[in-house]
């Protein structure tokens, strides 16, 4: 697997480029997964997300994917599942300190964001892993959370009584 994660991340423009085609689409099928049932939905989706993510990603299925922003090195291969930039033990090498054959994912997800459009991405603060949607689809996640952030009103729009 580590092959295929070090190609990902050395292809992670190309990536990035369809990941920012497909976000759209998938947002735009709000409509039928809302009409058809989410929960009918996420097998099927999850399934699809996790073979295409798991072959060329090693996606972990965290349900909260950071890939766009991580240079498409998944973060949960950290065996300290750490979500915002390596550990102190990264070696000179660039090895994993508890892994030392395996290339650190950050050492990788830095690479990967400097050939990326929007490899600034890197430099935000990803929440802490919510391990209740392990296993779970981040596509569909993603979908819910936007047609929920369209919804909420921002303050300075509402109105004051």
């Amino acid at each position: 697997m580590q092959f295929m994660r070090k190609w990902s991340v050395t292809h992670s423009r190309h990536f990035e480029f369809i990941y920012l085609l497909i976000e759209p689409v998938l947002i735009s099928l709000h409509k039928v997964w809302n009409v058809i049932g989410y929960e009918r939905v996420e097998k099927p989706v999850r399934v699809i997300e996790k073979s295409i993510k798991g072959l060329l990603f090693d996606c972990q299925m965290c349900g909260q994917c950071a890939l766009s922003s991580t240079g498409m090195s998944c973060s949960m291969n950290c065996p300290k599942s750490i979500r915002n930039g390596p550990c102190g033990g990264v070696r000179p090498d660039g090895k994993c300190e508890v892994k030392p054959e395996m290339p650190c994912v950050w050492v990788e997800a830095w690479r990967g964001a400097q050939k990326m459009s929007q490899g600034e991405k890197i430099k935000e603060i990803q929440q802490p892993v919510n391990y209740s949607f392990k296993g779970s689809s981040s596509w569909l996640r993603v979908v819910q959370d936007d047609v929920k952030n369209k919804l909420e009103i921002p303050a300075d729009v509402r109105i004051k009584r």
